[in-house]
């Protein structure tokens, strides 16, 4: 009996690792424990019946598996049904990169990418592509064996051992040390490692007191049992700076389709919210749904990782004001993060074009 439960522990281990794997291509990290949210109103003139699709109009739209696809169950399943008022024809892929060239060739018309990536096919496509909602926050996580470690100023002097060189991982730790007074390669020591599975098997030797790491490997450091424990939510450090909310995924629209199709965009913005609030509040129901659907292999699986994953349906000028603020810390620390320059207001679906991003 104990050598099954061991074998049970590592076997979720290894399928949340896929799950976070597959959701975290770019370098984006799409994870939190912190509990899920659904936030936000677009700004732009309010949509009424009569502004919907009276007869199902088809919609091309791409999720990714894993966490990120997880707030999209309750519609697919809708879909499949035939109860939704717009008729969706859905991808499935692991890799965000599919999408990307997918959106700029209009094999679909709207599609779960990280923020920065739909920034980088804004700049690069002049404009063809549009941010809709956000749908998950970020998650980064300092552990240590150390039970100093309490705040970002405590890491004065350590070495950080990380995985992500070059990706939003490296600046937005550079981000939050730089804020509470810190300065990479003088007052803290950041090395990195390929993966984070190196990160943990280099922990593991004692070679590291300190390590970064996003869930689910945060979780199977600690089945280690050689004493981390998670000392800082980055995440939590990021808000506390003022800078809003770590807006790491998104979803995005073509933008001929959505000047085009209003009503359809309309619809479908107010079919995922409802997705997600369906996995928000109905996490062992959705997490049956997310298998049915193939988003993760098993439910158990998704059950445990739902509560997690950090949902949000974030819209409008609440969308832009903290999309924009990540999107400008990524780009003082590489402009190419984000296509070499900062987007438009009109990058953000929904927004008021003449308010200022904070």
């Amino acid at each position: 009996m104990k050598k099954q439960k061991i074998v049970t522990v590592i076997s979720m281990i290894m399928a949340l690792a896929l799950v976070f794997v597959s959701c975290t291509s770019g370098g984006e990290t799409n994870t939190d424990p912190v509990a899920p949210s659904v936030t936000g109103e677009a700004t732009q003139a309010p949509v009424t019946e009569a502004d919907m699709p009276e007869a199902p109009q088809e919609i091309k739209i791409g999720f990714l598996k894993g966490p990120t696809g997880m707030g999209a169950a309750y519609l697919l399943d809708k879909n499949e049904a035939g109860t939704t008022k717009a008729k969706y024809t859905v991808s499935l892929e692991s890799s965000p990169d599919i999408f990307r060239a997918s959106l700029i060739n209009g094999d679909i018309d709207i599609a779960a990418l990280p923020v920065n990536v739909c920034a980088v096919i804004n700049q690069k496509t002049a404009g063809k592509v549009k941010l809709l909602a956000v749908n998950t926050l970020g998650t980064l996580y300092i552990m240590s064996n150390d039970d100093s470690i309490k705040t970002v100023a405590d890491l004065k002097g350590k070495t950080v051992l990380s995985a992500g060189q070059g990706t939003t991982t490296e600046y937005v730790l550079g981000h939050i040390l730089s804020k509470n007074g810190l300065t990479v390669g003088t007052d803290v020591t950041v090395e990195y490692a390929s993966e984070h599975a190196e990160v943990i098997t280099k922990a593991s030797t004692g070679n590291y007191g300190v390590i970064l790491l996003p869930e689910p490997f945060v979780t199977q450091m600690k089945l280690a049992g050689k004493g981390f424990n998670t000392v800082l939510d980055l995440t939590k450090e990021w808000k506390a700076l003022g800078g809003g909310e770590l807006t790491m995924g998104a979803v995005a629209v073509r933008t001929d389709f959505a000047d085009k199709n209003p009503g359809a965009v309309a619809q479908f913005l107010a079919d995922y919210k409802e997705s997600v609030d369906f996995a928000v509040n109905n996490v062992n129901e959705a997490a049956e749904l997310i298998e049915k659907h193939g988003i993760v292999a098993k439910a158990a699986v998704a059950k445990q990782a739902l509560p997690n994953c950090n949902l949000t349906f974030m819209v409008g000028n609440e969308m832009q004001s903290n999309a924009s603020a990540y999107l400008k810390v990524l780009f003082d620390a590489a402009p190419a993060s984000v296509g070499g320059a900062l987007p438009a207001a009109d990058f953000y679906y929904g927004a008021d074009a003449s308010a200022d991003a904070k």
